[in-house]
């Protein structure tokens, strides 16, 4: 299967309302998908050692409450993660920044295909994965928005 044909699948699911899209042509399989807008988890996400950090708590009032929610932002493909938009500049965002929705928060390389990942709403970055240039699995906590 060649790039244009896989840009043109990407592009379709990107504008219709399907959430996963697999064609296989000869002995290759491509899968395409999307992790649904607003993903809901708790304040104090499940954390792997080393896979996140957190906002620090100066004056108290920089984190969030345990009643406020957060909003995972999840790896929706396996592939290179790249918190810059190229090697040197600076990061997409930094923990505690204000993001709005739809704003670029990183880019997911895969199969050469560069896909980015978007805030799925407004707030405050609470957490960040510390991985920049290395592998993602679909589903790693990328961030949390507050």
């Amino acid at each position: 299967m060649d790039l244009s044909k896989i840009k043109t699948l990407i592009d379709f699911v990107g504008r219709s309302n399907i959430t996963e899209l697999t064609v296989t042509e000869k002995d290759v399989t491509v899968r395409i998908f999307r992790a649904s807008q607003g993903q809901e988890a708790a304040a104090e996400p499940e954390q792997e050692a080393g896979s996140t950090t957190s906002v620090g708590n100066d004056a108290g009032t920089d984190t969030p409450s345990r009643h406020e929610k957060t909003y995972a932002v999840k790896a929706p493909v396996f592939g290179v993660l790249h918190r810059t938009p190229a090697p040197g500049e600076l990061p997409f965002v930094t923990i505690g920044d204000e993001v709005e929705e739809g704003q670029t928060l990183f880019i997911i390389e895969a199969m050469k295909v560069f896909n980015t990942i978007a805030a799925p709403r407004s707030g405050r970055i609470t957490h960040l994965t510390e991985i920049d240039d290395g592998e993602v699995e679909t589903g790693d906590l990328l961030a949390e928005i507050a």
